[in-house]
């Protein structure tokens, strides 16, 4: 049974700037609701005629908005029941698109099909609403390569996001292209680099902002920006123990490896190669060496040949084999829920062994995962907000977007440490969000001595880039005049 949506004074303002700009940008903090903004706006484009019949507003979003959160929040509130939304994804996904509709959803993975389907004479979409748009940050990759050119058959184009630039600024250049089509970052990447970053590193493959760059870009990009944080507009109670917060130092549960563990990661670290009982592991090369060091810091190893595994996991549908180095950080997770005496707890896990290791403890093994179908998900999203779990592993890559959890829980443990800053924010950010009563404490199991450690500090550096970003757009937007 739907209600009405009564939108507080922020999100007015946030509605207001989408209607008023063609180009334009949410930066929001996770839980500020972008996508009943993006509703309002697109029902009040339709009610003064601009979205004229026939025409659409595509969204790009990850899979699981797609599905669990855009429908969701058109029947949940009464203004929006009267939009046709139709998810272009699945089995019956020509039906879908042959449906009038005024907002068609799809993930990226599904653009190369439906431009397919679509004459650029007979342009069916009126705007794009990119949710996520960091999904579009890399203007190398081909799912960039191939929205790029029909960029200019929308009328309006919109972005949103709360991690801009998770990784760095050169994050931006994909997304804000998507806007002003090269206007005020330029028309190409390299160019963009060659007039705000200068190489460094082994090779010239690394990029730092020349003198006085980051100031230069966010003038460059306000004009397009509306940026409005959480600590403005809600009350929410604090998160102890992150990253990237000048209040707490990250709370680090530190681990060190046993010595049969120690020996195995220091001959990876060193040969690029070691042997197991069961079979052998080869690095070949930097990238494959670092993901291997990571999986032996948690406690396991996927192996490339030998006798019986100790277990096996399915890895997008093939069984890999897997061996366990140690259970250090096992124990300690067992440690911080005992520690949290009852209060539930989100559990990060990365590789699929991480989570098949967890569960054999006899501790952990009724603890439910969110690695399952949408509908599964869906299903313990609702017992976890209910309060029937004291746990539920999740894995950040998979649901940094588009779940609500903060009615089950206040912790966040990190057993898995991850590089990525925008899946470390947004995991945080699905407990510590509007509708949470108490202060979030989020847990980092780090091994001694490892790529955890530089992890840690790398997440701690791409959070001071990205909340100097955010803090400058927050100034001009706090400054800007109410009409343009």
């Amino acid at each position: 049974m739907s209600e009405r949506w009564n939108p507080k004074p922020y999100q007015v303002k946030a509605v207001s700037w989408l209607v008023k700009h063609g180009a334009a940008g949410l930066f929001l903090d996770p839980g500020l609701g972008k996508t009943s903004i993006n509703l309002m706006a697109i029902k009040t484009l339709k009610e003064i005629g601009e979205l004229r019949p026939g025409k659409s507003f595509l969204v790009i979003a990850p899979l699981r908005p797609c599905y669990l959160v855009w429908p969701a929040e058109v029947e949940k509130w009464t203004q929006f029941n009267g939009l046709r939304i139709e998810v272009l994804h699945g089995s019956k996904k020509d039906e879908a698109f042959r449906r009038p509709a005024d907002i068609q959803v799809i993930n990226p993975a599904g653009i190369p099909w439906l431009l397919s389907k679509v004459n650029p004479r007979k342009w069916p979409w009126h705007g794009l609403s990119i949710d996520e748009s960091t999904q579009y940050k890399r203007a190398n990759t081909q799912r960039f390569k191939l929205l790029r050119p029909v960029l200019p058959l929308f009328h309006r184009r919109w972005i949103n996001t709360g991690t801009p630039a998770p990784n760095g600024l050169l994050d931006l250049f994909g997304q804000i292209y998507v806007l002003d089509l090269g206007a005020a970052l330029g028309r190409y990447i390299t160019h963009y680099r060659r007039n705000y970053f200068a190489p460094t590193g082994y090779g010239g493959y690394t990029w730092v902002p020349q003198k006085d760059a980051e100031q230069k870009i966010y003038r460059r990009i306000e004009p397009l920006i509306l940026r409005m944080s959480e600590v403005d507009y809600l009350k929410l109670p604090p998160v102890v123990g992150n990253f990237d917060n000048p209040k707490h130092p990250p709370n680090l549960h530190k681990v060190t490896l046993p010595p049969a563990a120690r020996k195995i990661y220091d001959q990876l670290e060193t040969l690029f190669f070691t042997e197991l009982k069961n079979g052998s592991v080869t690095a070949a090369n930097a990238g494959v060496q670092s993901m291997k060091l990571s999986q032996v810091a948690n406690g396991g190893i996927y192996y490339d040949k030998g006798d019986e595994a100790a277990d096996d996991v399915k890895v997008r549908g093939a069984t890999r084999r897997w061996a366990l180095i140690h259970e250090a950080k096992t124990e300690a997770v067992v440690e911080l829920l005992d520690e949290l005496s009852g209060k539930p707890a989100l559990i990060a896990y990365d590789f699929h062994h991480d989570l098949a290791r967890l569960r054999q403890h006899r501790d952990l093994r009724n603890i439910p995962a969110m690695d399952g179908t949408m509908a599964d998900n869906k299903r313990i999203e609702a017992a976890w907000n209910a309060g029937e779990f004291p746990a539920i592993f999740v894995n950040a890559q998979s649901i940094a977007h588009g779940l609500n959890l903060q009615g089950g829980g206040r912790a966040v443990i990190w057993h898995s440490m991850t590089w990525n800053w925008e899946h470390y924010w947004q995991l945080i950010k699905r407990v510590w969000r509007q509708g949470q009563t108490k202060r979030t404490f989020v847990y980092h199991v780090v091994a001694v001595d490892t790529i955890d450690e530089v992890k840690c500090a790398t997440l701690a550096s791409k959070g001071t880039t990205q909340g100097a970003l955010l803090c400058a757009l927050r100034a001009y937007s706090f400054r800007r005049p109410t009409r343009r």
